[in-house]
Formats: structure tokens, sequence, C-alpha cells
């Protein structure tokens, strides 16, 4: 127990910690991208416009971050591709509320530390991405 609380280079512990943040937000997220993917229809007029793209356009590129981007995390495919989508997700979450990161927008906060964190590690030993890449060698 003494070495798991003291060591400061643990891979495989780092390596399970990295699983579980991508396993947990992504599954955070993912349910955000399958409520909009279920009610396009609904939310596609009133959605916000994001850079003048138009608003379907703007939920498309919300539910593709939210929601495939997500899965591909969870998966730890092409991990560090999909974490850019949904870092730019955050970072709209975060203007939307008008980077209030303690307030109201605090789950947006949390997302785009975990995601930039997930993008500079990669996706870790307990991915599809480390599997393909030791079928290869």
């Amino acid at each position: 127990m003494k070495n798991f609380l003291f060591s400061t280079n643990n891979k495989n512990t780092a390596n399970l910690a990295l699983f579980i943040l991508r396993i947990g937000f992504g599954a955070l997220m993912v349910t955000h991208g399958w409520a909009k993917l279920m009610n396009f229809e609904k939310m596609q007029e009133s959605f916000m416009d994001f850079m003048g793209l138009g608003a379907t356009v703007s939920l498309s590129l919300v539910i593709f971050s939210e929601f495939f981007c997500s899965i591909l995390l969870m998966i730890g495919f092409l991990t560090r591709w999909a974490t850019i989508p949904l870092i730019v997700t955050a970072i709209v979450i975060s203007s939307a509320h008008q980077w209030d990161f303690f307030g109201e927008s605090e789950l947006g906060s949390a997302y785009l530390v975990a995601y930039i964190s997930i993008l500079l590690l990669g996706p870790g030993k307990y991915s599809l991405d480390n599997f393909l890449v030791l079928k290869r060698r």
C-alpha cells in the first residue's frame, strides 16, 4: 500500500487511470450527444448558430463530437484525433456560459481539462490504438 500511495512512477496505475478517464468522460459526454441525435429534428431550428455556420450544421458538428468522438474515445481508437473536436466542444460550452469556469459552466471546464489531459497523455495501454500499434510490430 505504501508503494502505491507514495510512488511517482507506476506505469500500470497510470494506464488504468487513463482508461478510467477515457471511459468516464466519454460516457458522460456520449449521453449529451445521444439526446441531441434523438431530438435532431426538434433541435435543428433553435440550436445555437456557431460562427455563422447555421443551426443545422452547428448541431451536426456537436453531435459528431459529443456522440461519435466520445465513442472513439471510450474504445481508445484514434484517441488523440477524437479529443480535438471534444476540446472545441468544451471551449464552446465554456464560451456559451461567458467563461464562468467555477459557476454554471463548471462541467464544461472539467470536460476541457480532461480532454486536454487525454490529448497530451495519449490513449494508454488499455486502448484499441495500443492494440493496433502492437499488432503492426
